[in-house]
C-alpha cells in the first residue's frame, strides 16, 4: 500500500517537520549536474504520480496568474556515493509503508524506454544513481540517517 496523507493530515499551515510521512532523495553527489537533475525530475514525476497528496494547491499571484500546487511536504535531496545509495535501497525495500522509487544507472544510459526494460529484465546486479523514499518520518529518518544534504 502506498503512504499517503489522509484529508485531515494535509496541513499547509504548518512546517513539514510535523508532517507524518516524509519525502526524500537520495543521488549520486559524483554524477554530473545534469544527470542529478534528470534524476531528481524523473523520480519526482514518478513519486507526484504514486503518492498526490504530497501536492498541495496551486494559487494565484497579484496579477491572476496561476501557479500550480507544489509538494507541501518539501522534499530533502541528500548526497550518497552509489553504495550507500544501493544500501540504503536495499533496507527500504519491503518496508511497510514506504514508497521506494529508484534510478538505476540504465535509465539513464538507454535512449529508449524498451531498451531500458530489457535491460532491466537481464540484469542481477544494478548500480543506482538515485532513490527516493515517502515514508513515515520516524523511519525514513532512521534509513537516511546521517547523510547530509547534496551541495
Amino acid at each position: 500500500m502506498l503512504p499517503a496523507f489522509a484529508p485531515d493530515e494535509i496541513r499547509i499551515d504548518r512546517p513539514t517537520r510535523e508532517a507524518r510521512l516524509k519525502w526524500v532523495m537520495v543521488v549520486d553527489h559524483d554524477l554530473n549536474p545534469g544527470l542529478i537533475a534528470n534524476a531528481v525530475g524523473c523520480l519526482a514525476a514518478s513519486v507526484g504520480n504514486a503518492v498526490p497528496t504530497l501536492l498541495g494547491p496551486g494559487g494565484a499571484d497579484a496579477v491572476g496568474d496561476h501557479h500550480p500546487g507544489l509538494p507541501w511536504t518539501g522534499c530533502a535531496i541528500l548526497a550518497a556515493d552509489r553504495e550507500k545509495i544501493a544500501a540504503v535501497r536495499a533496507k527500504a525495500i519491503g518496508k511497510v509503508g514506504v514508497h521506494l522509487v529508484d534510478m538505476p544507472e540504465p535509465a539513464q544510459t538507454s535512449r529508449v524506454y524498451q531498451e531500458y526494460l530489457d535491460t532491466l529484465a537481464k540484469s542481477a546486479e544494478l548500480s543506482y544513481y538515485a532513490i527516493s523514499l515517502v515514508g513515515p518520518r520516524n523511519l525514513v529518518d532512521k534509513l537516511v540517517g546521517g547523510l547530509r544534504l547534496l551541495g
